[in-house]
């Protein structure tokens, strides 16, 4: 099976990153983990996943501030970051406005059969930010074009 692309997951549940991990590794997924927020960092730099999936409560360094330091980063500020957390929706503006592209509450995680949930919101996550490259590339274009037919 072709790989969808890289994955870092980031979670500081064994359990529930070795299920993740599982049911991303089945839809095609490259992924990689980090159990704290010092180790996301590091992944993330070294790895450079065309994703994030964040959990909000890290050891070390928490996520809203993983999700901050990649957010300032050149090398990682592009990245989309889905937060994991079982934090509720309230939380959810907030997180979407310092960077995050998306929120999944883990406690919809809980049941296996909704990991393959959560591989489906990466896979929506994936396609919308490569649309939008795509459009932003095709507008680029097109401005090219005017400016150098007129």
């Amino acid at each position: 099976m072709a790989a969808n692309g890289k994955v870092l997951l980031v979670d500081d549940s064994k359990f529930l990153r070795m299920a993740n991990e599982r049911a991303l590794s089945r839809a095609g997924y490259e992924v990689s983990t980090a159990g704290d927020g010092e180790e996301a960092l590091r992944v993330a730099n070294d790895k450079l996943p065309d994703i994030i999936l964040l959990d909000m409560m890290l050891p070390k360094i928490s996520g809203p501030e993983v999700l901050k330091a990649l957010k300032g980063n050149p090398a990682t500020m592009d990245i989309p970051v889905i937060v994991l957390t079982s934090l509720s929706q309230r939380n959810e503006e907030r997180l979407l406005h310092e960077g995050a592209a998306a929120y999944f509450e883990k406690s919809t995680l809980e049941l296996d059969k909704n990991s393959d949930r959560l591989a489906a919101t990466v896979e929506t996550v994936l396609e919308r930010i490569n649309h939008q490259k795509s459009v932003t590339l095709r507008l680029q274009k097109l401005a090219a074009k005017k400016a150098i037919g007129h």
